[in-house]
């Protein structure tokens, strides 16, 4: 995880060294982070995910400044059924599907997310902002709650950043829900609490 950080970090320096001099709209970045589940009795389900992230910022007011963003995503999930009564007896080969749904499962999710942020400088270096997002995905397995393949990511999430010179870094909770809008089979989705750090370059 250092070495990974490391690496982003030394990308940064080196696009920020190369980059023309003056004010540019446009900022690249990378996240980190992780969350779990709202608590309930019926599924278990623990993500952690890595962004790269690119902001253009559309306008700024004296109080005020407004980024669109592109956050292409990589997220690793455990998730295992608790209440095999979810799946219900009409179920085709129901009794089948609760032993394979209530053991615990690695899911890989790929997500393009596009997000509007407001953002509210505080001083000079610091500011907190809101941020939604929402974006197409593909899940790779298959879940009592949601189909394998296409589906949505939908994010609300207030974040805090500090500025030193062209690097912003960032702290960013935030609520998350999963669902492919009924084009599965499946379709109870996940929502889940997380937590990320970021680090960005304007360029």
């Amino acid at each position: 995880m250092t070495r990974k950080l490391l690496l982003v970090l030394l990308f940064l320096m080196a696009v920020e060294m190369t980059a023309q001099k003056g004010e540019s709209n446009f900022s690249l970045g990378f996240n980190y982070g992780f969350g779990s589940e709202f608590s309930n009795r019926n599924y278990t389900f623990t993500n952690q995910f890595y962004k790269v992230q690119l902001y253009y910022r559309l306008k700024e007011t004296k109080y005020f400044q407004y980024q669109i963003l592109v956050q292409p995503e990589i997220n690793f999930a455990e998730h295992q059924l608790l209440n095999f009564y979810f799946v219900k007896p009409d179920t085709p080969n129901y009794q089948q599907k609760r032993d394979e749904f209530t053991r615990l499962k690695d899911i890989r999710e790929y997500v393009l997310n596009c997000g509007f942020l407001v953002r509210k400088p505080i001083g000079k270096t610091c500011s907190f902002y809101v941020l939604g997002s929402i974006g197409p995905m593909i899940t790779d397995t298959e879940t009592e709650r949601m189909s394998k393949g296409f589906a949505f990511a939908d994010v609300l999430a207030v974040g805090f950043a500090a500025s030193f010179d062209k690097f912003k870094f960032d702290i960013r909770p935030s609520v998350r829900h999963v669902s492919n809008a009924g084009l599965g089979s499946s379709n109870a989705g996940y929502n889940t609490k997380n937590i990320e750090f970021g680090i960005s370059c304007q360029l």
